[in-house]
């Protein structure tokens, strides 16, 4: 279901006084309150535990009253709850504590009767304290006992409106993990280079031996490389290789040769090019053009090519890309035989041509929309766009750069003075390295750090909780992370400003029910100035070897922004099979105000993507559907005829899409039918601009582009030709 927006801006009758003067007398009340409660009074306090802490709430009464308020250690800011009994706001001390005080500075709206529970687990609560006559004000309690949880569970209201909390403090002393440090080493899979580094061709070279063919392998590597310039280097960039620049301008770091992705270990054939970036140089191509033949997972972002780029592989074999973002290139990009393409936010001197899906938002210099034919899709701005954080190198320190949030966003961010963000550093990050527990991350995450994954596999026991708003989790060199025994890999909180990005999920062999999940269930907050960014974050399922997941992502917090990914269930590699890795749904939006910018998602059992948010948008999206459906009834969804591609619910009134194409190759069953690639609510609101769906090669068909509009694949028979919707309804 969706999830709901935040309640009406018209005010309840006892909010309008509450930041004036009764605020004000109730917190000079307080003294006086605890007299008539001496019994509960603690003669000293030990460490403050909570403040900060990650914390949930059985509700809130709008989006101006989070849970967070109440551990924001502001007591002008407060937590207050919807009208009804019971509710709860709990906070995760990150580890077990020894309890020794709890202080509740309750606003008007306090409780006459509540409890103090503990747990070691969030699931089986021990009562600490309860009370049936409580008379408000600034409660300081005595507790006692270890525990991570602590919650409040409110049973009666002493008014007509909910619960309210200007603080929830809770007071200990930490009980066994030491503190876990920020900062150290990145680990011997990150190869860092200066312009006197000796032998940089030749680890180049090393690497990419091992790489160049190892699409469902182990190794992960990053080449980083500091400020300064590199003559007659080709960097051919591997499987699970990044390669990146260390100044806070790609400009700052300059490569007078190549870098190179072409598709030689595939006899010239590019659409297995996956998982690799470049990110932040500027590259001088030896013979004035760069050569980039990928596929879906292969970023080329915040880069600045001084001449021309070719998408294509030598011979200009098949490739099926592809993304670029936050870049610049001088001359023309040579499009060739890639079949879709994304560019956002850059600035280009040109395009070739266009096969089939060619979006272009944000970007200068891209051709004007033409769709069917050519088949540019071009959008002026892009609504709202935050980059990708980048480690760089501030003199000797490494920090993390978190670019700012622009608003219809055109070219670059760099290219005009100094880059908008914030700088981080290093030391405020654990380091992540392979070996690393679960129970290890997520008591640095609940210490304040935030996360770097160095290159590496991490299997996890236990879910990853982001808790913590504007917490950033980076992977560097693909860092994969596989969820063991049917764990969710990763959750992040209904919290401002969590930054995801450069790390695979990989399904584990036990059904997990979801990979990803932002936000939880019924989640409402509004983030619209501080959203959530999901950006070159890719989950698998089967390939490296048998995994399952019935949902891979699920979006349930509001404004998040999915900013290129690629949701795949595995159509080749190892524990492939329509029910060996199996898998529903790739990706389910709940989420209201969700933007996606280049999004990817395919080959899911069911529906690959789902959208129930108000006023979702999605730009540029690439799908195709399981190949390996054995017959027509394995895709039957009642009366019709397979599961769309993308999916809008009928609830939903306002969502729009552009350019949004899906595929087929039923190779099983060449018999199969789908009746359409896309399904939406015939309603005002809800819009699509440049669609497509596409046969290959005659192998199953779709009747309709979306619902019953839009020629048939048939009358095409075996030819490659896209059918084509240009505007819906």
């Amino acid at each position: 279901m969706p999830a709901a927006g935040p309640p009406p801006a018209t005010a309840s009758p006892h909010r309008a006084p509450r930041r004036g003067l009764v605020a004000t007398l109730v917190l000079a009340l307080a003294a006086a309150l605890l007299a008539v409660v001496p019994a509960t009074q603690a003669a000293a306090a030990p460490t403050l535990l909570s403040q900060g802490k990650p914390v949930t709430a059985s509700s809130q009464e709008s989006a101006g009253t989070p849970a967070t308020a109440a551990v924001d250690g502001d007591n002008g800011t407060r937590w207050s709850s919807a009208f009804a009994d019971p509710q709860w706001i709990r906070v995760d001390l990150g580890a077990p504590a020894a309890l020794s005080q709890v202080e509740l500075r309750w606003e008007t709206a306090y409780a006459t009767a509540y409890r103090i529970e503990t747990s070691q687990n969030g699931t089986d609560w021990s009562t600490a304290y309860s009370t049936t006559t409580a008379t408000g004000g600034t409660e300081t309690l005595n507790v006692s006992g270890t525990a991570r949880y602590v919650r409040v569970l409110g049973t009666a209201r002493a008014t007509g409106w909910g619960y309210s909390l200007w603080e929830f403090k809770v007071y200990g002393t930490p009980d066994g993990d030491p503190t876990i440090p920020g900062g150290g080493d990145l680990g011997p899979n990150v190869h860092v280079f200066d312009p006197s580094t000796p032998g940089i061709q030749a680890k180049l070279d090393e690497v990419f031996q091992q790489q160049e063919s190892a699409q469902f392998g182990s190794g992960r590597h990053a080449f980083l490389f500091k400020p300064g310039t590199y003559s007659g280097l080709n960097a051919q960039i591997g499987f699970y290789t990044q390669i990146a620049g260390l100044g806070l301008k790609p400009d700052d770091t300059l490569i007078n040769g190549d870098i190179t992705v072409d598709a030689g270990w595939f006899n010239g054939n590019a659409t297995q090019n996956f998982w690799r970036s470049a990110e932040n140089l500027a590259v001088n191509p030896v013979n004035g053009t760069n050569r980039w033949a990928v596929s879906q997972a292969s970023s080329f972002r915040r880069m600045h090519v001084k001449g021309g780029l070719n998408l294509a592989p030598d011979g200009y074999g098949w490739a099926s890309g592809g993304y670029i973002a936050d870049s610049k290139v001088d001359g023309q990009v040579g499009n060739y035989s890639q079949q879709q393409w994304y560019t956002r936010d850059s600035s280009i001197g040109g395009w070739s041509n266009s096969v089939w899906n060619q979006v272009f938002s944000g970007t200068v210099g891209a051709p004007a929309t033409g769709f069917p034919e050519p088949k540019y899709t071009t959008l002026e701005n892009t609504p709202l766009s935050r980059e990708k954080p980048f480690l760089y190198l501030d003199g000797n320190d490494y920090k993390v750069f978190a670019p700012a949030l622009r608003t219809n966003a055109r070219g670059t961010t760099w290219e005009s003075g100094t880059p908008q963000g914030q700088s981080i550093p290093l030391s405020d990050f654990y380091v992540v390295k392979p070996g690393a527990s679960a129970a290890t991350i997520n008591q640095a995450v609940s210490q304040g750090l935030h996360l770097l994954f160095t290159p590496g596999v991490y299997h996890v026991d236990q879910t990853i909780q982001i808790n913590r708003a504007n917490t950033i989790v980076l992977g560097l060199g693909l860092a994969t992370i596989i969820p063991d025994n049917g764990v969710t890999a990763m959750r992040v909180g209904d919290v401002d400003g969590v930054r995801l990005a450069g790390f695979l999920i990989d399904a584990g062999t036990v059904n997990s029910t979801t990979l990803l999940e932002i936000g939880p269930q019924n989640a409402s907050a509004d983030h619209a100035t501080n959203p959530t960014t999901v950006q070159d974050v890719y989950i698998r399922i089967g390939g490296a070897g048998p995994g399952k997941a019935t949902t891979s992502m699920v979006v349930n917090s509001d404004d998040t922004i999915i900013d290129h990914t690629w949701v795949w269930r595995a159509d080749h590699g190892d524990g492939v099979g329509w029910e060996t890795n199996r898998a529903d749904y790739g990706v389910r939006v709940n989420g209201d105000d969700v933007l996606a910018t280049g999004l990817f998602v395919e080959h899911f059992n069911k529906y690959d993507v789902e959208w129930y948010g108000e006023r979702g948008r999605t730009i540029f999206f690439q799908n195709e559907k399981a190949y390996d459906a054995p017959n027509q009834t394995a895709i039957q969804n009642g009366s019709t005829k397979g599961y769309a591609a993308y999916r809008v619910d009928d609830s939903v009134t306002t969502h729009e899409g552009w350019g949004l194409g899906s595929y087929c190759y039923y190779n099983v069953d060449p018999s199969i039918r789908q009746d359409h690639g896309f399904k939406a609510p015939v309603k005002p609101g809800v819009k699509f601009h440049s669609l497509l769906v596409v046969s290959l090669g005659g192998n199953g068909h779709y009747e309709h582009v979306i619902n019953d509009t839009g020629p048939s694949t048939v009358p095409a028979g075996t030819s490659t030709v896209p059918s084509t919707v240009t505007s819906f309804p």
